[in-house]
């Protein structure tokens, strides 16, 4: 069973007037399920996990291009960069000829900013590029929503079709994540995350030299997935994984660039030195995170120390996808300071700053307490959204309104 992704239309679109779109994320996340499903009867699929197919590419590109065409969905593209040069040169050839050459070629790569620097520097001009995840909410209930808009009358357009959750259904959801397979198949949770991770660590990382011993690897997975919602620091990591502080955000970034994590960093400006400046990290799907630190039903991880932080990734990891799902550049911060204020979330825009405090409670008490440090950064302060159990969304005040989690 195949659930439509909202980036469908807006990537066929960039098809149209580009030579090269790439999809890039985690695997498993449905990159080429999706673009089989949207692709014309004439497009050709191949795939760099292939040995044969990666070998006549790494050793005769011209030859690759040859045989296989040149209207074509190339997948696990990041395992030959060198075809990027073969590319530039048939679709300028195509242009120079005053021949159309939009929609060449449809890429995927689930190293996804090592493949993104590749692209813009080889396809300056040619190629647009979409980051990808697993499924959120709103695609895997059919609903229509696409990017996440704070502004309260767009809000109400989303109530009016709003059904309430309580607060087991959406720890079901945090715990079972959006991995399109657990979705479309009966698969075993557990059975599919196990398979997942040590193709994970046996194909992806076992690929990167930076990392030596896999079994440190996996540790380090596991101790930031323990940690998600919270900074990242990486003396304090490299201490209690046994590695060097280097090495512990060099395997950051990893993960990072795997798709596995969002980075989100904090709002600075030069207004005001009493910001910090250490960035956060989110797990972008709950499951595969709730799996990594072994809770085994969605009620004890309801109950359990990190109820508050799932919580809180989940409401980051479904607005970080419908900003990837619709193509819009991220605009993302949180605040906290040296006096240990902080918001959870900051949406920043040509409007000013929509400050936003994430809580798992249905009646958040002072849940906006710290909105008013914001009015010192010289930005227009918009009204403020507490997005929490509560089951209808309702002003808390005149500055701040409560929203139910199942609006984003």
């Amino acid at each position: 069973m195949y659930i439509s992704r909202h980036l469908e239309q807006t990537f066929l679109e960039a098809s149209t007037y580009y030579p090269v779109v790439a999809l890039c994320g985690q695997r498993q996340v449905g990159k080429s399920t999706m673009l089989s499903h949207i692709k014309e009867a004439d497009r050709k699929y191949i795939t760099l996990d292939d040995r044969n197919a990666r070998h006549l590419a790494q050793t005769d590109p011209e030859l690759f291009f040859e045989t296989y065409g040149t209207k074509l969905i190339i997948d696990e593209f990041q395992r030959v960069p060198e075809l990027l040069l073969e590319i530039k040169k048939i679709v300028d050839q195509k242009n120079l000829s005053g021949k159309d050459n939009s929609g060449m070629f449809w890429l995927t790569g689930s190293q996804q900013f090592k493949m993104m620097k590749h692209l813009s520097e080889s396809l300056a001009g040619r190629v647009a590029v979409f980051p990808f995840s697993s499924l959120s909410q709103s695609e895997i209930d059919g609903a229509n929503r696409n990017l996440f808009n704070p502004q309260i009358d767009e809000l109400k357009k989303r109530a009016s079709d709003f059904l309430p959750q309580d607060v087991h259904s959406i720890y079901k959801k945090i715990f079972k994540g959006g991995m399109p397979k657990l979705h479309s198949s009966k698969i075993p949770r557990d059975r599919f995350f196990m398979d997942y991770v040590n193709t994970y660590l046996e194909r992806d990382i076992h690929d990167l030299e930076q990392v030596g011993k896999l079994n440190e690897f996996y540790t380090f997975l596991v101790f930031m997935a323990a940690r998600t919602g919270q900074e990242l620091k990486y003396d304090e990591i490299a201490k209690n994984i046994g590695i060097s502080s280097p090495t512990a955000k060099q395997w950051a970034s990893i993960l990072e660039r795997s798709g596995i994590i969002f980075i989100l960093h904090p709002y600075y400006t030069n207004i005001t030195n009493r910001l910090v400046k250490t960035p956060k990290a989110y797990f972008l799907d709950t499951g595969l995170a709730s799996y990594l630190c072994k809770w085994p039903t969605p009620e004890t991880l309801e109950n359990g120390a990190m109820s508050g932080a799932f919580f809180e990734t989940f409401v980051i990891s479904e607005i970080v996808k419908s900003y990837y799902n619709s193509g819009k550049e991220l605009n993302l911060f949180y605040y906290r300071d040296i006096d240990k204020k902080e918001i959870d979330l900051l949406i920043v825009n040509s409007e000013g700053i929509y400050p936003i405090e994430i809580k798992k409670a249905k009646s958040p008490e002072n849940p906006d307490k710290n909105f008013k440090v914001l009015s010192k950064l010289g930005l227009p302060v918009n009204t403020g959204l507490v997005i929490c159990m509560s089951s209808e969304l309702v002003p808390y005040n005149r500055d701040t309104w409560l929203c139910p989690v199942g609006l984003i």
